[in-house]
């Protein structure tokens, strides 16, 4: 397979992008030259640019360093260009190296795209589903709950990445993400699935041995377990957990995600700040204070445009809204209980 790039020569081998091709601008002759690329040359040096080391692209690609390097090299004289400046720590994209690699990740893009929509074109869902959420979602909502999605699809192999960045789904880091505020970007389509609520919890044990706090005066005589405020979570927590601090509580324990916070809670360590969901998983946990806790956080649920037709994303889909729906009744059952 070969790439059409068209480019002037140019003695300042400057690199621009026109019409889908690729040009390098000439302050000489000016005559438009074309040249035809090998796509393995253009995948190694794609490999190469996303690793920074001709050794670790070279172990993804189960080539041998100095293969790679003939292709970057022969990539770079038919281009007539330096695609790379090398250094003792690795190698770093020249400024027409930085304008290749965004066209071959968009090339990727399109061709993972394309092969998505290929698999989705069949009547079973199989194939690798990307799903990016929150650590503390992902750990103590989704992933107890994924055993009922395998049952269904086992031929499923999900890929779940979880961490508070917000990946990019328009340049497919991830397939559909779960997130706690509503997506900013236009081309996605997105549903919202429910809100949390931050509160504050204990264990049944902890309230019998030390008392049920009636004030957040109170507060002063426990322990609050809870993410640092400076971490990365949403922003009603830190807000919340930094209006408790006010308090001046002596005894502090921060964690960097709530399955930390829980696991202190459950081991009647004191008073964790946690979203309001976990009171349906753990039958001995206590809520503390109920007037004290964080506006409404959205939950919404995003997927690429591009993907809409793909079984894969529907099966999950629809797999999250029947357990939400699930979690809503039972929710229901325990308040008129």
């Amino acid at each position: 397979m070969t790439y059409q790039v068209k480019f002037h020569n140019s003695s300042k081998g400057t690199l621009w992008r026109k019409s889908g091709f690729l040009l390098l601008r000439e302050s000489g002759t000016g005559k438009l030259k074309v040249a035809s690329m090998d796509w393995d040359k253009l995948r190694i040096f794609h490999a190469v640019a996303d690793a920074g080391s001709l050794t670790h692209a070279g172990d993804q690609l189960h080539l041998s360093q100095s293969a790679v390097s003939r292709q970057v090299r022969a990539l770079e004289e038919s281009l007539n260009t330096t695609l790379f400046h090398r250094h003792a720590r690795g190698l770093i994209l020249t400024e027409q190296g930085e304008l290749l690699f965004d066209a071959t990740r968009a090339m990727l893009k399109r061709l993972d795209a394309a092969t998505a929509r290929i698999r989705d074109s069949e009547e079973e869902v199989f194939g690798e589903l990307r799903v990016t959420t929150t650590t503390g979602f992902g750990t103590l909502w989704l992933a107890p709950r994924l055993p009922q999605l395998y049952a269904n699809y086992p031929d499923l192999k999900i890929d779940l990445m979880l961490e508070e960045r917000v990946l990019d789904l328009p340049m497919r880091e991830a397939d559909v993400a779960i997130r706690m505020k509503e997506p900013s970007q236009a081309d996605l389509i997105r549903k919202r699935l429910m809100t949390v609520t931050m509160c504050l919890y204990a264990s049944s044990d902890y309230v019998a041995q030390h008392g049920m706090p009636t004030t957040t005066a109170d507060l002063h005589r426990h322990r609050l377990i809870c993410q640092n405020p400076r971490s990365a979570q949403v922003g009603a927590g830190a807000m919340l957990i930094n209006e408790l601090m006010t308090h001046d509580i002596p005894s502090l324990l921060t964690v960097n995600n709530y399955f930390g916070v829980l696991q202190g809670v459950l081991h009647n360590l004191g008073i964790g700040v946690l979203p309001d969901y976990l009171t349906h998983e753990y039958s001995n946990l206590v809520q503390v204070l109920p007037d004290v806790h964080s506006v409404d956080v959205p939950v919404f649920l995003a997927y690429p445009e591009e993907l809409r037709h793909s079984k894969r994303i529907a099966a999950f889909r629809d797999f999250v809204q029947e357990q939400i729906l699930s979690y809503r009744k039972k929710r229901r059952e325990q308040s008129d209980s």
